[in-house]
């Protein structure tokens, strides 16, 4: 059998469990990545299982990851679902399954120490200034702007390059690099690879895969919620699925 990892897009605050589930009932993999990072990890199995224990254990970390979580938990609430449940929903399957899980992401907070630690005052102040006007965008502002960054996802990538370019280099360009490497790993020992990721790193991911030769297809986040919006008997959605071969 032809070895080929499936590249799912997610969002880390949308409803997607059926139509993971869906998926990977469909595709059978022999193995599921997911991007997270063992502290993440056992992050978001705390907050699961002990939700006080997590609150408590949240209060140490740094400002900016603070921010971006308490963004994201607010908008989750909007789709009606917890932060990071499309990870849990994964790692969830693959343990019910018996299949083996791999954690593919670097370490989040060592990053947010990095990013912080090589950016300019005038980067910080910018970035500062978007993670707490974030607090108050609406789940209606949200849709908005997924429309637009799917229009125009090199435009939209090259917009944060411009004005975060430190972000860009370690939040996105050297998690892809690690990511594949990862990756490439895991299709090395298995045939069928799926990984669970962010959907912004689709592209990035897609691009060092073939580069190094190595045979993927991809299902994007606006696919998933277009079909499981369209039709809420997830059993009869389909899934359109962009396949690069070497």
């Amino acid at each position: 059998m032809k070895k080929m990892i499936t590249l799912i897009g997610t969002g880390h605050v949308f409803n997607l469990s059926q139509a993971l589930i869906q998926i990977f009932d469909e595709k059978q993999p022999d193995i599921i990545c997911v991007e997270l990072d063992k502290q993440r990890y056992k992050s978001l199995l705390m907050k699961q299982i002990d939700p006080e224990k997590y609150k408590e254990h949240s209060k140490n970390q740094p400002i900016l990851y603070k921010l971006l979580s308490r963004f994201q938990e607010g908008m989750a609430k909007e789709y009606g679902v917890t932060a990071g449940q499309e990870m849990l929903t994964a790692i969830d399957y693959a343990q019910s399954h018996q299949k083996p899980i791999a954690l593919i992401d670097m370490n989040a907070q060592n990053l947010f120490s990095k990013m912080l630690k090589n950016m300019s005052i005038k980067e910080k102040i910018r970035l500062f200034i978007s993670g707490f006007g974030g607090m108050f965008v609406s789940k209606k502002r949200v849709e908005k702007e997924l429309e637009r960054i799917q229009d125009d996802f090199d435009f939209y990538m090259d917009e944060i390059g411009k004005k975060f370019p430190t972000i860009k280099k370690t939040l996105i360009d050297e998690r892809n690099e690690y990511m594949k490497d990862q990756l490439k790993s895991a299709n090395d020992d298995f045939e069928k690879v799926i990984a669970v990721v962010g959907d912004g790193h689709i592209p990035g991911l897609s691009g060092l895969l073939e580069k190094n030769e190595i045979d993927y297809e991809t299902i994007r986040l606006s696919e998933i919620r277009e079909n499981t919006n369209s039709d809420n008997d997830s059993s009869s959605a389909s899934f359109s699925i962009e396949h690069k071969s070497l």
